[in-house]
Order: C-alpha cells, then structure tokens, then sequence
C-alpha cells in the first residue's frame, strides 16, 4: 500500500520558524514533523510519495531514496495551489488503495492502523477550535455525510485531521471549486463519497500543528508521555 504526504507548503502560520526551513522539518520533541508522521505509519505501507515544494531540496536530503525502510518517490509541486491539485499530481503513480497524509501533524499509530483496516476511511477528532479544520457530519452508519472547509458557522465540533485512505476512484471527481485560488479535499470528497462511502475513524491521539504555539504544546504533550 501507498502512502502520498504532501510537504509543498511554506507553512506561513509557523513563521518565524520556517523562514529558513520547510515545516515538514521543524523538530519536536527531537523528531522533524516528517519523522514523526512516518514512524506513526502500519506496516501495510510499503511505499512513500512525497510531494515536494518550498525549499524541497532540504526534504530530498533529509528523507533520501529509502527513509524509515520505504522507498521514496518525490514529485514537485511548482505552482502551491491547495493539498487537492498536489494529490493529482500522483495520479499516474497510484495503484488501489492508499493513504493519503500531510506532513505536519502529528498522529498515534495505532489510530493510523485503524484508518487503513477499512476500505476507504477520514480521521477525525473532536475540536474546541473547530472553525480551524475542515468540519464532518456522521450519518447513522458511521460514514461521512458532509464536509465543509473551515466554516465560519462550524455544524459540528468534529473536524478531519487530514489522513485518508482513498482508492484511485478519487481522480474521478477532480477539483472544480478554488477558495482563493487553492483546492481543497472537501469539495471532491463530497462527490466522492457519493459512490464510495467512506468511514469516520476517530483519532484518540493528534498534534495540530498550525501556530509556533502548537510547536510548544506538542513539545510539551510528548516530553510528558516520555515520563
């Protein structure tokens, strides 16, 4: 199984701190975001796809040809226009199933293995700032029935925190809504998962990293699991 990260970003949010390095590779806890996002993968994932961008040399050198044991394809993402129009550039490399992830988070593996149990499946977890995410509704089943990106007005207080495990069904719905002239996973997942449901998996352990802030709380939730 395949596992595509998107690392394109110039992670805006996180200056100072990614002046001078791509966010995927701020250490916390002694651990690049990357490193943490791929020691948390099953062993179901055989094969890393890394999508590339701000200061992407600096990602090639740190991850290599083979990095945690999987081998590494990269692709370049020149033009930085949303996570929606960065997968399609791997869709000449994907086959079945896969993960697809970001690379500034931080996730618990065990909530990782329980997304890729399912066909196709979303993580989510329930959120105080839920206006910051992209926003989920549940039907009765325990499948996805709305997404909206960073609502205004959230519906919910339970919000994606970001892996998916999608199949190349997906590159039949491709990217039609820009906002602000970025693409985004909502809008296509909801096409979808019209004809290929999709479970709600529920994260008990995820780092938002988003602010220079959220690098401190993080550093501090796991120097205390540490103990």
């Amino acid at each position: 199984m395949q596992c595509i990260i998107l690392a394109a970003g110039k992670g805006k949010r996180l200056r100072p701190l990614t002046d001078d390095v791509p966010k995927p590779l701020i250490k916390v806890n002694g651990k690049t975001l990357l490193d943490h996002v791929v020691e948390a993968l099953p062993s179901a994932i055989k094969e890393l796809i890394i999508v590339v961008g701000y200061r992407g040399d600096m990602i090639r050198e740190h991850c290599g040809d083979n990095f945690h044991g999987r081998p590494v394809t990269y692709i370049e993402q020149t033009d930085i226009n949303g996570p929606a129009k960065a997968l399609w550039l791997a869709k000449d490399l994907i086959r079945g199933r896969f993960l697809f992830m970001f690379a500034d988070d931080i996730h618990g593996k065990d909530d990782m293995a329980r997304a890729v149990s399912y066909t196709r499946s979303i993580m989510a977890t329930t959120s105080d700032n839920p206006e910051r995410f992209g926003v989920i509704v549940r039907n009765p089943d325990g499948t996805i029935a709305d997404m909206v990106e960073k609502p205004s007005s959230p519906s919910s207080n339970l919000v994606a925190t970001g892996p998916m495990v999608l199949d190349q069904h997906i590159f039949d719905f491709p990217p039609e809504a820009p906002i602000n002239d970025e693409y985004f996973m909502p809008e296509i997942i909801m096409r979808y998962k019209e004809k290929y449901p999709m479970a709600v998996v529920e994260e008990q352990f995820w780092l938002a990293i988003g602010y220079p802030e959220d690098v401190v709380r993080a550093e501090e939730r796991l120097k205390s699991m540490d103990k």
